[in-house]
């Protein structure tokens, strides 16, 4: 112990004795690095790579702006400096815009993405391309569970969709490659970020997102999303509204409110229906599969007198009809009376949009079904695989 002891007292001893030389020596080199010659080598590299090595250029350029300012400065010295210094400004700010787009796309580093946007927009707050890539790939941040990345992507998506709307434009679209995969990935990203606050206003914008033709269209999770929306936003509200006519008898009234809310029970059916299609067999989807069949089994029921009669036929011809729009309010009833809803006793019944049945203490068999999970991350220069969402193609 004793030698041990002995060895780390002597080194210890070495090491504070090589620290002023060592320093000394760093101070002799960062002299010479700032000589006249030396400051004219700096200047020279740079002029020789400016065009052919902008990054060994940069290099040197901070080297000779690393040096001391002459006490008295010729023109040319000043000159020289000015230079250098809008050459390093104008280089970092496009270093960070390819940084940006590297960490987004190939990296998937999006915490490190959308901290480059900050410094970038700081600096300049209309750099459309940067504000339209992460609003566009805003959603894959779920997975950061970081509140201010999360508004961040939100916020960047509305901004690029008001600048699209705008008609702003890219000359290259990079990844996203036009204008119409853009919008479809910003909508998604507001509907898949705020569908748990604010499911109905996600809604439009789960709706647009799946117009395009792109990977969102044939995504499983875009439909179930969007099942999830009318479930928790415009069918929670009314069938909450519609417990003034519970144990009363029938009137027009009545009746109208319920043919509304039948008709967001029959989009909830055919939006399951879709996701159902189109997870086929996924392994990587069989679980989120099992509940999206067993909410539409109980929707298609609830709208069809417990039956599941023709149910199977319905989801293998669903995706060959256009997606449904958001339903317009009735405000007279259909011609053919709705059709009132299993589970209840005497008048029709709507649940309250947590699963249970609150009319004529008799339960509802609608279920409660939270939006699904935002897609998975995809791989960068790939095309989507198993047909899920995936980030935009490079």
């Amino acid at each position: 112990m004793k030698k041990i002891m002995t060895v780390l007292t002597i080194g210890a001893a070495v090491a504070m004795l090589a620290l002023p030389v060592s320093a000394n020596t760093l101070s002799i080199e960062t002299q010479d690095a700032c000589t006249d010659a030396a400051k004219a080598e700096h200047y020279k590299v740079f002029r020789e790579t400016l065009k052919t090595d902008q990054p060994k250029a940069y290099e040197a350029a901070k080297k000779y702006l690393g040096c001391p300012a002459p006490a008295t400065p010729t023109e040319s010295d000043t000159k020289i400096i000015e230079y250098l210094q809008r050459f390093t400004k104008a280089y970092e700010e496009v270093k960070r815009k390819n940084d940006l787009t590297d960490a987004l796309y190939n990296k998937k580093d999006y915490e490190t993405a959308f901290k480059l946007g900050r410094e970038i927009f700081a600096v300049e707050p209309e750099y459309v391309k940067g504000i339209i890539d992460l609003g566009a790939n805003g959603y894959l941040v779920v997975q950061l569970k970081n509140d201010q990345v999360t508004g961040e992507a939100i916020q960047y998506a509305r901004k690029a969709l008001q600048l699209l709307e705008g008609g702003k434009t890219l000359e290259d679209w990079g990844p996203l490659q036009n204008k119409d995969v853009a919008t479809a990935y910003l909508n998604y990203t507001i509907g898949s970020l705020t569908v748990e606050k604010d499911p109905s206003g996600a809604l439009k914008h789960l709706l647009k997102a799946a117009q395009f033709e792109t990977p969102l269209k044939k995504a499983a999770v875009t439909y179930a999303l969007i099942a999830g929306a009318y479930e928790t936003g415009p069918y929670a509200k009314q069938s909450e509204a519609y417990k003034i006519f519970l144990d009363k008898d029938e009137t027009p009234e009545s009746k109208l409110a319920l043919a509304n809310i039948n008709q967001l029970v029959d989009r909830m059916i055919d939006a399951y229906a879709r996701a159902v299609a189109l997870a086929g067999a996924d392994t990587k989807l069989a679980a989120q599969k099992t509940a999206w069949n067993e909410s539409l089994l109980q929707w298609y029921k609830f709208r069809n007198n417990k039956s599941d009669a023709g149910l199977t036929e319905m989801v293998a011809g669903i995706l060959s009809k256009p997606l449904p729009p958001e339903p317009t309010p009735l405000t007279s009833l259909p011609a053919t009376p709705a059709s009132t809803p299993a589970g209840t006793s005497g008048g029709a019944t709507p649940t309250n949009g947590t699963g249970n049945g609150t009319g004529n203490g008799a339960a509802s068999t609608a279920p409660a079904t939270k939006p699904a999970a935002t897609p998975t991350p995809a791989t960068a220069n790939t095309k989507p695989a198993n047909d899920k969402p995936n980030k935009p193609r490079q």
